[in-house]
């Protein structure tokens, strides 16, 4: 999937997209058929433990798109660009975009709005490097513009949702996540700009849905948020595993005599002879 391709489906299909962290879940992500798989800096909260996005560095994140990359085949990898990479350091951002395209082969970035996000924006893109918006709910500045809530909910603020999104476009993004955002001004700014708009929490209206893997499979159970749907709820699958097999190895049940490796008698006679 290339970028031309995620384009051309607005007003086609709905698009779809997940988060991956790791080799195994992005094969699997990939051969679903999912069109753009996100390495997001979620990989902060659900993988690493962490109370922010804003704790996680580039070192993790192109740790973990490489292992993403390396199982992809056909979705388009996108990835995070994290918080100290172009928010606290404008100046290396262009540099630091270039090491998720030449060192981890991912197909582009995404940035979260701030206050220089169109000036940033524009000097990746101007580098041959394809950006993906993010507006609404921003987790990563998210102390500053009053935490965890819907963005948009009066025209001030809606107003200003829709000048973001027109001005990301100008500035030449080939897509925008719309995250936590009232479904009818997703609708309004999926209507007003000719790029796609991918929702997390922003209704059914946008080009295209994303949701973190660990949310949607049940894995992170430390907090869900309104807008995940849990397709499974594997963390009681997997505890039981592993409980099963605690409890057989405490009863020497585990290993069975067809994991096991064997020597012939002969052979083992031998060294008793010895």
């Amino acid at each position: 999937m290339k970028i031309d391709d995620i384009i051309k489906l607005k007003g086609r299909r709905k698009i779809t997209m997940l988060t991956a962290y790791d080799y195994p879940t992005a094969g699997i992500v990939d051969k679903a058929g999912i069109d753009i798989i996100l390495v997001g800096d979620s990989l902060a909260n659900v993988v690493l433990g962490l109370d922010s996005t804003t704790k996680v560095g580039m070192t993790e994140m192109l740790h973990h798109a490489k292992a993403v990359t390396r199982a992809v085949k056909n979705a388009l990898v996108i990835a995070d660009m994290p918080y100290d990479s172009y928010q606290l350091n404008p100046e290396e951002s262009v540099k630091n975009a270039q090491r998720f395209i030449s060192e981890a082969g991912c197909g582009g970035v995404k940035l979260e709005w701030f206050d220089r996000c169109l000036e940033v924006t524009e000097k990746i893109i101007s580098a041959g490097i394809p950006v993906m918006g993010h507006i609404g709910l921003t987790p990563q500045t998210v102390d500053k513009i009053g935490g965890f809530k819907c963005r948009g909910k009066d025209a001030q603020t809606a107003k200003s949702l829709i000048e973001q999104a027109q001005e990301l476009e100008k500035k030449g993004c080939f897509a925008i996540v719309l995250e936590c955002v009232p479904d009818k001004i997703a609708q309004l700014i999926s209507k007003k700009i000719k790029i796609p708009t991918i929702g997390i929490g922003a209704g059914i209206y946008c080009n295209g849905q994303v949701l973190v893997i660990n949310d949607m499979l049940g894995l992170f159970t430390n907090h869900t948020p309104k807008f995940v749907k849990k397709y499974a709820d594997l963390s009681p699958v997997i505890l039981k595993a592993v409980e099963d097999f605690k409890n057989e190895v405490i009863e020497e049940k585990f290993p069975a005599p067809e994991h096991s490796f064997t020597i012939k008698d002969e052979e083992l006679k031998k060294i008793n002879e010895n």
